[in-house]
């Protein structure tokens, strides 16, 4: 069985947690004729897969999930988050009526609407990565307001049909939908789509989960950190992921996939806790954990900043000699 671990999202670009300086190199060069860094290809040096999350805030343009495909190696794999439309409705409201002021009420009702159209074109600008067989899975992930009743199943059940010819994993959040765990299951069961297991603080309405894959197509695995104070109150919205897993925490999610691979084919395990590219650094541990191979030469900065890697990365290129070019 295949597993695939990898990080949510690969540019952080700004803000005090901004992954330059310590994954990626602090200043770029700008002069005319030298190539830009590119951030993708060399995430893709180090990891097989990655969780995208531009596509919640925008629908997918195939000429960009084009180039992606391009810029990775064949058998890398992108998990692509849906867009926000279909899942935080409200969410989209807010950003629909900031873009257009005045415009509350009926007709902003019916732009959030999901279509048809809203359909095609997502499935239309994911085209091209899942053309180039480099597509993980879809994920659908709703806020902790999405609670469990009879037009939330019904709205869901209508999403997985959209979206059937997909992998598809579903992390729901409200405590509603595990206190109905076996119509929960059987729904999405129904569509062959993965309860997405989820880490992070937990709350009375928190919902709670067993951790077992319920499909045996994949298996999806999503650890959003522990950062309990800051995950409500918060100055920026980066801060509530600012948290690192001990090798100690770790171990309960690589045993949990480890255990999962006599289960299922493939396993997706994405380490969301990105502030300060602490989710690259427990992505790399929970590599060592399962056993996998840890590839890519890592920044000195980073391995200095979090020593938990220090023996379990290469972080110097040694030189290549003419001996070691012509050996074996």
């Amino acid at each position: 069985m295949a597993v695939h671990i990898g990080t949510s999202g690969w540019n952080y670009p700004s803000g005090r947690g901004t992954w330059n300086g310590l994954f990626y190199p602090k200043t770029r060069s700008k002069k005319a004729g030298t190539h830009t860094f590119d951030e993708l290809r060399f995430y893709a040096e180090h990891f097989d897969t990655v969780e995208v999350n531009t596509t919640f805030y925008g629908q997918p343009r195939p000429e960009v999930t084009a180039d992606w495909a391009a810029r990775t190696p064949a058998a890398f794999a992108f998990s692509l988050k849906l867009y926000q439309k279909f899942t935080h409705p409200k969410m989209f409201r807010e950003a629909a009526l900031r873009t257009a002021p005045g415009s509350e009420g009926t007709l902003l009702d019916l732009l959030a609407t999901v279509t048809q159209s809203d359909i095609d074109d997502f499935r239309s600008g994911i085209e091209p990565i899942a053309r180039s067989g480099k597509l993980g899975a879809l994920l659908a992930q709703f806020p902790p307001s999405f609670k469990s009743t009879d037009a939330s199943r019904d709205y869901l059940a209508q999403l997985l049909r959209a979206f059937a010819d997909y992998p598809v994993a579903v992390e729901l959040r409200h405590r509603s939908w595990s206190d109905a765990f076996g119509e929960t299951l059987q729904l999405l069961n129904r569509f062959q789509a993965a309860w997405a297991q989820i880490d992070e603080p937990k709350f009375t309405f928190s919902i709670r989960q067993n951790a077992l894959p319920n499909v045996t197509g994949f298996y999806y695995m999503r650890l959003h950190g522990r950062n309990a104070a800051q995950w409500w109150r918060h100055d920026k919205s980066e801060d509530r992921y600012n948290y690192l897993y001990s090798a100690d925490e770790l171990r309960e999610f690589s045993d949990t996939a480890s255990a999962a691979k006599t289960l299922v084919k493939k396993a997706y395990l994405y380490t969301n806790n990105h502030f300060s590219a602490k989710s690259v650094v427990n992505a790399v541990m929970l590599k060592a954990q399962l056993g996998e191979p840890i590839d890519g030469e890592y920044p000195p900065e980073l391995v200095e900043h979090y020593p938990e890697i220090k023996d379990l990365v290469s972080s110097t290129r040694k030189p290549v000699t003419v001996s070691r070019l012509f050996s074996g």
